[in-house]
């Protein structure tokens, strides 16, 4: 995980249809502008920046936990893909396609791999239900009838007013505001019937996967507790979610019944996910966070391995490095602790060091990508001319396997500009300005690489997509 965080995706800039101006305002906000979480969010998703970070080792583990919910959902293995994003709230949502985005909050708070399972089981069900798209549709539809419904408010005020009459004014005049609450109830009621389906779903993938629903339902009984001291004040029209005890009723007798309910974790995922959660808390909490969740008296493996994060993190690249080679003698042949021994090394200004623990981990790795990325950085940052082959190879094999990591393409155009390949170098730029959004850079650098590639090319048609993309923003 590099402490660089990289925006590998951006939501278009709008997911909504356009209703009418000044029409269902209130609706598009309370579906959450196009996203469809596991619960309420505080804003709409597209008005904030999603911070996307990337680790090949937690991104392997919920690619397996995900693995045999997509199977049982009808969703090929290149189907979806998972995007963790640096937010402390507990919550996963739908925004786009097939991503399902998660956030470190929930990572770091499930206890056991089964509580991140039912969530990503009952996102799967959103995106096997379709219910972005039909929320959308529903959207559309709502604000269609809430645009006639202020329109026939507004002309029955007119008639009325015309007529001299006082009350026939009045009511036209209250139709007018009631239709966008209206709108409001529409659409809020169709998000409810969606996350109950998406509930169900997840349900039948749970129990279809020979696994419990025990932690999807856990993970409500914490959303009740949330909504505890406010239930007594909130309008359940008035919600975008079921209440949370009503999910858990509606959820618990069925849940009961499957002869899974009291499966449990395997201890080898149990391991993992107990590792993964030491790497986010030793990356992101506080170093009083990470000293109280583990404290010296604590010798577990994933113990150890937050506490040598934590002093990486820190700037104690020697004392990190030998904690490191600790982690390693105990497990070596774990890729990520010679991915984080390489880092370690790379980031302190020990790119040498750095290639010999990047190429292990590399070997070892089920899906290397983003090690390999950073092996080629590590040979572009020696300096050595007789190394930059090796850094583009390891940099383009790394880019194959992760064509939205922007970080790879920077580094991949510095070390062709090295090389004197100028043409492949300024398209290599091209290819990360695009990934981070930065369209009219990229398809300036596009241009300029174009005119020195031979027309027709595979490097010339690169370029020339990047010239024909169109901003999202800018329709």
């Amino acid at each position: 995980m590099t402490r660089r965080a990289a925006l590998l995706a951006r939501l278009p800039s709008s997911l909504l249809p356009r209703p009418p101006q000044g029409v269902a305002r209130r609706a598009a906000a309370a579906a959450l502008a196009g996203t469809i979480a596991l619960a309420p969010a505080a804003a709409p998703a597209q008005q904030r920046p999603l911070p996307v970070i990337r680790d090949a080792e937690i991104e392997q583990l919920l690619r397996d936990y995900a693995a045999p919910i997509f199977k049982a959902a009808g969703i090929g293995s290149r189907g979806a893909e998972i995007v963790i994003l640096k937010d402390p709230d507990f919550n996963a949502f739908v925004a786009s396609g097939s991503r399902i985005f998660i956030n470190t909050g929930t990572l770091l708070q499930a206890k056991t791999p089964n509580e991140v399972i039912g969530v990503l089981a009952h996102e799967t069900g959103h995106l096997a239900g379709g219910h972005l798209q039909n929320l959308r549709d529903e959207m559309a539809h709502a604000a269609t009838i809430g645009m006639l419904g202020a329109l026939l408010g507004a002309g029955a005020m007119v008639a009325g007013a015309g007529a001299g009459s006082t009350e026939g004014a009045q009511m036209g005049a209250a139709a007018a505001m009631i239709a966008p609450s209206i709108v409001e109830r529409s659409v809020l009621s169709y998000r409810r019937a969606q996350e109950i389906a998406a509930d169900r779903a997840a349900l039948s993938y749970l129990d279809a996967t020979g696994q419990s629903a025990r932690g999807m339902i856990d993970t409500f009984r914490t959303f009740a507790d949330q909504q505890l001291f406010a239930k007594q004040y909130a309008d359940p029209y008035a919600q975008s979610h079921p209440m949370a005890s009503d999910r858990i009723a509606q959820l618990e007798t069925a849940a009961g019944k499957s002869r899974y309910w009291n499966a449990s974790d395997p201890p080898a995922l149990l391991a993992r996910h107990a590792m993964m959660r030491a790497k986010l808390s030793g990356f992101i909490e506080s170093p009083g966070m990470v000293a109280r969740r583990y404290p010296r008296s604590d010798t577990s493996l994933a113990a150890e391995y937050a506490r040598a994060i934590l002093a990486y993190r820190t700037g104690s690249p020697a004392k990190a490095v030998k904690q490191i080679d600790a982690l390693i003698a105990r497990a070596p042949s774990d890729p990520y602790f010679h991915e984080l021994k390489g880092q370690a090394l790379l980031e302190s200004g020990r790119a040498r060091e750095a290639i010999a623990p990047l190429r292990q981990a590399a070997s070892l790795a089920p899906k290397p990508g983003l090690i390999r990325i950073m092996l080629g950085h590590a040979l572009l940052q020696t300096g050595d001319p007789a190394l930059l082959d090796q850094a583009v190879g390891s940099l383009q094999a790394g880019l194959r396997d992760e064509p939205l990591a922007s970080e790879g393409y920077r580094h991949l155009a510095t070390a062709l500009a090295k090389e004197g390949r100028i043409a492949e170098a300024e398209l290599a730029t091209a290819r990360g300005l695009l990934i981070e959004g930065s369209v009219s850079s990229a398809q300036a650098y596009a241009k300029r690489a174009q005119a020195k590639l031979k027309r027709g090319t595979p490097a010339w048609l690169q370029a020339d997509d990047i010239l024909a993309y169109k901003n999202p923003k800018s329709r």
